[in-house]
């Protein structure tokens, strides 16, 4: 039954790209401002898989949550094909995906991520001396019958802007996932489940339920796990994606 959804979720985004439609002006979000000022809570990294998944909890406020999805809701989000490339994952969900410096240094330094992120205790952790996120700052919106079949997130080359506007080379080292819906806001399903063996295993599985306003950090690239993002079967489960970046 589930690889019938699957299928079917596939074929209805396969449909929805045809027949070919221009890409979308890119647009910057008017991203909200951190009100109430952040952080709201002491941000703490809780281990899940220890050395390679970690969240933070409260990172940002509901109410925070709630304008960034109104926001991000105006942008003109497209579905991704449902026949991915070879070696690729099946995913099928509604993204956006902008370069946006000043936003990542934001999100970076004026919410408590950064004292967090080089705390001595977990400055061993990343892989090397982060230096920022990656300004590549992703949006996606996962509706009734959409998922992300599992998959390894790699690593990239990229520049990192500094406060300062010097550009930096940097490399990716985790991925960033902050959640803006979850159960509470009928979001059901979408759970991100890791299976440490390289092996879907319902037994092994280790799920990491959303959560209104939570950070989830996992280690990607050759140490990353095999993970996948659950179908969802009600309400809208919104996320936004970037990575925490190394000198290079």
């Amino acid at each position: 039954m589930a690889k019938d959804k699957r299928a079917k979720a596939a074929a209805a985004a396969l449909q929805s790209n045809k027949p070919a439609q221009p890409l979308p002006v890119l647009v910057r979000p008017s991203w909200p401002p951190f009100k109430p000022a952040l952080p709201v809570a002491d941000l703490s990294l809780e281990p899940v898989v220890p050395d390679k998944v970690v969240v933070l909890r409260s990172f940002f406020p509901r109410s925070l949550c709630r304008d960034y999805v109104s926001v991000l809701g105006t942008l003109p989000l497209t579905t991704t094909p449902g026949k991915p490339k070879r070696g690729e994952a099946l995913r099928v969900n509604d993204r956006y995906q902008i370069d946006d410096p000043k936003f990542a240094d934001r999100l970076w330094s004026e919410t408590g991520l950064k004292d967090a992120v080089l705390s001595d205790d977990v400055a061993h952790l990343w892989g090397g001396d982060v230096i920022g996120l990656n300004a590549n700052i992703r949006v996606y919106r996962y509706s009734p019958g959409q998922f992300f079949d599992a998959h390894y997130d790699d690593s990239n080359n990229v520049l990192v802007t500094t406060e300062t506007g010097d550009s930096l080379p940097a490399k990716t080292t985790w991925t960033l996932l902050l959640y803006l819906t979850s159960s509470s806001d009928g979001c059901v399903g979408g759970e991100t489940v890791f299976y440490p063996y390289d092996r879907q295993s319902a037994k092994e599985a280790i799920i990491v339920s959303l959560e209104t306003g939570m950070l989830l950090l996992h280690k990607h690239g050759h140490d990353c796990m095999l993970h996948e993002g659950r179908e969802v079967t009600a309400g809208e489960k919104w996320i936004l994606r970037t990575d925490l970046c190394v000198k290079r």
